[in-house]
């Protein structure tokens, strides 16, 4: 227990202090929010349309930019290979990783996530259900974006190939998290079925993904 919480400690330090993971994502998130009313007009009935979708399209293209280096840092300078032969198991340690990820990523793009789409003119009494979708599915973004980092160690465009990995995948947690808030909006109960779908993608991907994060980090480095 004592090794899993350093190694959190570990990770939160180099998302923070060693790539800027969190600052970049939200500078992309951000970007993306401000670029979008130029491209579409800024008509506020056309963009209140569009806002909590475009919201949750921002937020899993921004936490795609932490992703690469999730493993491949470590496999470049040997610590995935001792790791992989500590006394943890390579599974909690991808639990670890992928946690960390979430905490230093995922839990910033959630709180930014409504402030985004209020930019974008949605009505500001869904601003929780915002951050409540996307703090879940931000979590389910990690787990999943780890799967497809590990697939990529060794890689030449590492980037590119978990992008296309992963992308397909994100595809369930954006149809749940915004179909929620859609009808939270509408006053329609099946927002609750929306917010019950996106929880069990992540709870999904929580459960398995280090089992094959770990396989994939172990057949890199063999």
């Amino acid at each position: 227990m004592n090794g899993l919480s350093a190694l959190i400690r570990r990770e939160l330090a180099l998302a923070w202090g060693g790539g800027g993971g969190p600052l970049l994502g939200l500078t992309f998130f951000a970007t993306i929010t401000t670029l979008l009313p130029l491209a579409i007009g800024a008509e506020p009935s056309r963009l209140a349309a569009i806002a909590t979708g475009a919201a949750w399209v921002a937020l899993a293209l921004s936490t795609l930019l932490s992703l690469e280096r999730l493993f491949e840092r470590d496999y470049e300078d040997g610590a995935l290979d001792l790791l992989a032969i500590g006394p943890a198991p390579l599974e909690a340690v991808c639990f670890v990783k992928c946690l960390a990820q979430w905490i230093a990523t995922g839990l910033p793009l959630a709180i930014a996530a409504p402030i985004g789409a209020l930019a974008l003119n949605a009505p500001s009494e869904l601003a929780p259900m915002i951050f409540v979708t996307a703090l879940i599915g931000g979590l389910g973004f990690s787990f999943t974006g780890g799967i497809g980092a590990a697939l990529s160690l060794g890689s030449r465009r590492g980037g590119v190939l978990v992008a296309v990995i992963v992308l397909p995948l994100f595809v369930f947690p954006i149809i749940f998290g915004a179909g929620a808030i859609e009808a939270y909006a509408s006053h329609l109960m099946g927002w609750k079925s929306g917010l019950a779908f996106l929880g069990a993608y992540s709870l999904t991907f929580t459960a398995i993904g280090p089992f094959f994060m770990a396989a994939a980090c172990r057949n890199a480095i063999s």
